[in-house]
């Protein structure tokens, strides 16, 4: 989807989430990956999931905790992306990714990307960046490959019957690690 105008580095900045901003990002969450306002943009996980990516406590647990950071990507004042950045010892572990489902397609995901990288890599000198992604999701690997991450081929099961990671709608989910050394 190449619909929505080229951003850059300088349309977007990026703060650390705060508990006043649970109410934005839950929603925005949401609708990057569930339910039809998912399928405007090119993440959407509607046809594997259904239910809830996350709550307002998953959201606040993330703000709190003395190891992670949420990122907020705001333009014009509004808040249209973020993700989670989590300190684990050598590496930082890289999840709860959403961009406006207006927005994805216009570059903005390669602007948060290397930011969290350089915000990991300057906060906890971490040399590797992880993550795990739904392996059933090639279109969205394809995408952090083409970021320098690498599929190890590890995995670990999806958590099928805790509703709180949605409702499968497929019994082949799991999770895949991808990494990328950090330069």
């Amino acid at each position: 989807m190449d619909t929505a105008p080229r951003l850059g580095a300088n349309d977007v900045t990026f703060r650390s989430a705060t508990e006043a901003d649970v109410d934005v990002l839950v929603p925005l969450i949401e609708s990057a990956y569930r339910g039809d306002s998912s399928r405007a943009g090119w993440t959407t996980e509607a046809d594997i999931l259904q239910g809830q990516r996350t709550d307002p406590r998953g959201v606040l647990d993330v703000i709190e905790s003395p190891v992670s950071k949420l990122l907020t990507v705001e333009r014009t004042g509004e808040i249209v992306a973020c993700c989670q950045l989590e300190h684990r010892g050598e590496h930082a572990y890289f999840g709860m990714f959403a961009v406006s489902p207006a927005l994805q397609g216009a570059g903005l995901g390669k602007v948060i990307m290397a930011e969290a990288e350089r915000t990991a890599r300057e906060a906890w000198g971490v040399r590797e960046m992880h993550m795990t992604v739904i392996s059933v999701r090639e279109d969205l690997i394809a995408w952090y490959e083409r970021r320098g991450y690498r599929r190890t081929g590890k995995m670990t099961p999806f958590p099928y019957g805790d509703e709180r990671f949605g409702i499968p709608q497929r019994d082949d989910l799991q999770f895949e690690l991808l990494v990328k050394p950090l330069g």
